[in-house]
């Protein structure tokens, strides 16, 4: 028999386990997958009030040009990136993408402009060869760091501004996709007026030897619940946002993922800096001409949750499949199952019908937009 995979732990994992946590496996960490209200009361105490998540588990890089140019970083990231880093102003932050050769996705993430750096939050399950690969490729025109000594808190919710701004009203006047260094309970914080759940909220990355101090004030604030995995998954996909390593990976490229918005004109045919990034030549060519699959939101008849992994039809009859769901569950907010998969670009229209072969049945499902609900960020 192999031996036990050895876990590793967040600054957090203690205080779940002291919250009640049902811990499991997730991306090499132990992880609370829920806590004693369970996941369906998790999820709708997020949309109704605050939820408090652990993403410590993801990894944080800060990127400084040696120049002290921020201009020449954000261009050598544009390198690895079909996103414009150029236009990103201080105190701003992005939505980006690391593509590779083939125009697949090696890993989606979030990078701010920090003023003298860019700070770049990347997946879990990517973070070594994401920080090997940045490395890489730009360490002669950057300091690349691994921001290791930090934690990582989402605060998602309805409720989060007025919790978090119990500890620093300033947060209060911050718009999504705002970042700024703010103190919290004494220490020193970067926080993000973003997060993965399509509601109000914010991400703070605290030193790791502050998490559970600053955590405990949060939880002291009655709106504000302990959040599990399980309801982190379920809010995202009611969201229509991508998972890695499910919805996206090293063989799926951004126009197949319908993320075309995060290439801006800049780095797109007859944009300024058209090109120069990994996998341009598919990438560019599919967004001229289309790709032949297209990732879209499902809609399953029924109550029974359609899985990933399940085929996907254009007929309650045919046997020859046509595409496949990759994220799938219960949406507790619209009270029925939603997904997401891939189907065939001419079948991917809003409204289509296809079939889902569940447990040997056909299961009818029609393609919607997403996301399911409607998002709560707080623009500027």
């Amino acid at each position: 028999m192999s031996a036990p995979e050895t876990l590793m732990k967040t600054p957090l994992t203690e205080l779940h386990l002291r919250l009640g946590g049902k811990m499991v496996p997730f991306a090499g960490y132990e992880m609370p997958v829920q806590f004693p209200e369970g996941v369906m009361k998790e999820h709708l105490h997020t949309r109704a009030a605050a939820g408090l998540f652990d993403v410590s588990h993801m990894g944080q890089i800060r990127l400084r040009p040696r120049s002290g140019r921020m201009e020449d970083a954000a261009l050598a990231l544009e390198r690895l990136m079909p996103v414009d880093a150029l236009a990103l102003k201080p105190g701003r932050q992005r939505y980006g993408l690391l593509t590779n050769e083939a125009g697949g996705i090696r890993d989606d993430l979030m990078f701010a402009h920090r003023g003298d750096h860019f700070f770049i939050v990347v997946n879990a399950a990517c973070k070594a060869q994401d920080l090997a690969h940045i490395r890489d490729n730009l360490a002669g025109d950057c300091e690349v760091e691994d921001w290791s000594d930090r934690a990582l808190i989402a605060l998602q919710g309805p409720q989060a501004e007025a919790a978090l701004a119990r500890l620093a009203p300033a947060v209060a006047a911050m718009a999504f996709m705002d970042v700024a260094d703010v103190t919290l309970i004494g220490a020193d914080c970067v926080v993000s007026r973003s997060g993965y759940t399509g509601e109000d909220g914010y991400e703070i990355s605290v030193p790791a030897g502050r998490a559970v101090e600053l955590a405990e004030a949060l939880l002291a604030d009655s709106r504000v619940h302990p959040i599990g995995l399980g309801a982190r998954d379920s809010l995202r996909l009611e969201a229509g946002l991508c998972l890695y390593g499910s919805d996206i990976d090293g063989t799926t490229t951004p126009v197949e993922a319908a993320l075309e918005w995060a290439m801006q004109k800049s780095r797109r045919t007859g944009g300024a800096r058209a090109g120069g990034f990994p996998g341009a030549g598919v990438i560019l060519q599919q967004m001229a001409e289309g790709a032949a699959r297209r990732r879209v939101g499902l809609l399953p008849e029924g109550r029974a949750p359609v899985r990933a992994g399940v085929q996907l039809f254009d007929s309650g009859a045919s046997t020859g499949a046509v595409g496949r769901v990759t994220s799938g569950g219960f949406g507790p907010t619209i009270g029925g199952p939603v997904a997401m998969g891939y189907v065939p670009t001419r079948q991917a229209a809003d409204g289509a019908q296809l079939f889902a072969d569940l447990r040997g049945s056909r299961v009818a499902l029609r393609v919607a937009k997403t996301p399911f609900i409607a998002p709560g960020y707080k623009r500027g």
